[in-house]
């Protein structure tokens, strides 16, 4: 198998996830419910988790909130700053998970930025439509589908000095590209666990330059006499038992990233993009979708089939990748896809240039 669709999830994870997940469920309970040792340990475990997150990406342990992915994070951060009726500005490349909260929220949507691996076209826009009403400005890193990486230090600099909150959808850029929430001033940063981190499913974080309100409310393990959640942070936003065991195997995925080093994990992807961009770009009525400000994800289009067919083609010699409108439909719309979506090759660290090229051979075959 050559599985390609780490864009999703990256199914090939350091050992030391799965290892640290097995021991999890073997000697941990749950933290702040006892004094006992397994409860300790829980609390110690995520306790050095919040602090890995948070050198990583530039945020105070506590600021550090553990969700069940990037959209729980962001419908925190979302609902915190948008009212129904208020005025979200966002790229025209967002994932569902910017679009629907903002949507079932009632809220005015500005989108800003439509053209392809065109960075200088969407701070353009974000300039113009960043106005004094506008109640947050959400932005994605990097589109899931295209790979396009957006300018998003550029956007945080002009809602700094306009003082409109900003988010920062880093599903596909954590653990790859440079995110700091201090430094980028953002009231929020989102991402999952299982993409470029390395973790578990199940596992995702929200970092808190304020807090947030809460999507759920119940046992926190502190300030129990409290009939509202415990005003301060990481216990304000994570009501519930905690997924103890996804936390480690997501500490364990931040040292392996942490220990490579972001810069040569996307290194390693923009390579392997690049070489197999080079592989494909001659096949008659082949589509690619490259650009200079791209990560290790590469689009395509076949003028011979429609992509579920060439992804299930895919599928049987092998080739995991994903097909259709990837939860993105505003980034297809933008791109002109909206209608055909694309087949999307996503890479990880554990991609290969044998699996590179194989693939584009596989590829010559099925569109023969």
């Amino acid at each position: 198998m050559i599985y390609l669709d780490s864009g999703a999830t990256t199914l090939q994870k350091p050992p030391a996830v799965a290892l640290a997940v097995q021991s999890a469920m073997r000697r941990m309970a749950t933290p702040g419910r006892g004094g006992h040792a397994p409860a300790m340990r829980a609390a110690d475990a995520v306790y050095d988790c919040r602090c890995l997150a948070g050198a990583l990406f530039g945020a105070q342990p506590e600021q550090v909130v553990f969700t069940m992915n990037a959209t729980h994070a962001l419908n925190l951060a979302i609902k915190t700053l948008v009212r129904p009726g208020g005025r979200a500005v966002i790229s025209g490349f967002e994932h569902n998970a910017v679009l629907r909260p903002l949507h079932h929220t009632g809220a005015k949507i500005a989108v800003a930025g439509r053209r392809l691996f065109d960075p200088a076209d969407t701070l353009a826009a974000f300039d113009r439509a960043i106005t004094p009403d506008t109640s947050a400005v959400v932005c994605t890193h990097v589109s899931n589908v295209f790979g396009y990486i957006l300018p998003v230090e550029e956007i945080a600099a002009m809602c700094r000095v306009r003082g409109v909150p900003f988010v920062l959808d880093a599903s596909q850029s954590a653990g790859l590209l440079p995110v700091s929430l201090a430094e980028l001033g953002a009231d929020f940063v989102c991402m999952p666990g299982h993409k470029a981190l390395y973790g578990p499913q199940g596992t995702g974080l929200l970092l808190c330059a304020r807090t947030p309100d809460t999507l759920l409310e119940g046992g926190s393990g502190s300030a129990s006499r409290l009939p509202d959640m415990p005003p301060e942070l990481p216990d304000h936003a994570e009501a519930g038992t905690q997924n103890v065991c996804g936390i480690c195997g997501l500490a364990a995925g931040l040292r392996f990233v942490r220990q490579q080093t972001p810069q040569r994990l996307l290194a390693h992807e923009l390579r392997l993009r690049k070489l197999l961009a080079s592989l494909l770009e001659d096949i008659p009525g082949l589509r690619l979708f490259t650009g200079e400000m791209q990560s290790g994800t590469l689009s395509v289009c076949a003028a011979q089939t429609d992509c579920e067919t060439l992804a299930a083609r895919l599928a049987s010699e092998g080739v995991c990748v994903r097909a259709g409108l990837h939860c993105a439909p505003l980034a297809h719309e933008s791109a002109g896809t909206l209608e055909t979506g694309t087949v999307r090759f996503s890479l990880s660290a554990f991609n290969t240039d044998r699996e590179i090229f194989e693939t584009a051979k596989i590829m010559r075959s099925c569109l023969a």
